[in-house]
């Protein structure tokens, strides 16, 4: 859960689009050599806190610890300092270091980049939420097999489809901590076919391309690995 060179405003993107409350991460601090920044999410908000290695020790605050992971130890059973709201923020969930973002949305954001002509350390806060995407895909009915055009967003660990884009309500959302597989499929009369295979029901999609349907399998498999890896709820030390 250490990040070497993240930058403030990419520790926020980070945790806001993959994290959860308590989601925590360390990085330097662009203020001081002896200076870390701890960034934990609270709510729908980032804090940062400054920790000062005194060579011996990790001082925050008013405390200090002889390492951090006692400091972490320490702050997942007593809250750090409230936050303006009032909220109280508990480390909870390491951010892994390891975990890295699809391929797929470093052309996203490069492309932005080029369209709007800032550089990425000025696009980080507003390019596309990490790990999201969304588009049209063909559903294949539950009971009746027909196949309908959904369109379907995809946003942390929920996977919804609804009638059409300008559709407010949608028809389902999927909870993809009870996904056990996502993989191509071959056995539909239709081309660029994948499925969901989740306890009670598999649901067969069909993108328009190969390469569509290779980007939503990417990034679903991307997520069920996310999931997993909360629900452990713990990761190596850094």
């Amino acid at each position: 859960w250490y990040h070497d060179s993240l930058t403030r405003h990419a520790a926020e993107a980070l945790l806001l689009s993959n994290g959860q409350d308590g989601s925590y991460l360390l990085r330097k601090s662009n203020e001081r050599e002896d200076l870390y920044s701890l960034s934990v999410r609270g709510k729908d908000s980032v804090k940062h806190f400054h920790i000062e290695h005194t060579g011996t020790s990790f001082k925050f605050g008013f405390n200090e610890f002889s390492s951090l992971k006692e400091l972490v130890m320490h702050f997942a059973n007593q809250p750090l300092i409230g936050s303006e709201t009032g909220t109280l923020i508990v480390l909870k969930h390491p951010y892994p270091r390891k975990v890295e973002e699809p391929s797929i949305y470093e052309s996203v954001r490069v492309h932005t980049a080029m369209q709007t002509g800032r550089t990425e350390n000025d696009l980080v806060p507003n390019a596309p939420s990490l790990g999201t995407k969304e588009g049209y895909l063909i559903k294949q009915g539950k009971i009746v097999k027909n196949w309908k055009t959904r369109w379907f967003t995809l946003h942390r660990n929920e996977l919804k489809y609804f009638k059409d884009q300008t559709a407010t309500e949608p028809i389902r959302a999927l909870d993809l901590t009870e996904c056990s597989a996502v993989q191509f499929d071959y056995s539909q009369e239709r081309v660029n076919c994948f499925c969901l295979v989740f306890p009670l029901r598999t649901y067969y999609l069909c993108a328009k391309t190969g390469i569509e349907a290779d980007e939503w399998i990417k990034i679903l498999r991307w997520k069920l690995v996310r999931c997993c890896v909360a629900l452990r709820g713990s990761t190596p030390w850094a």
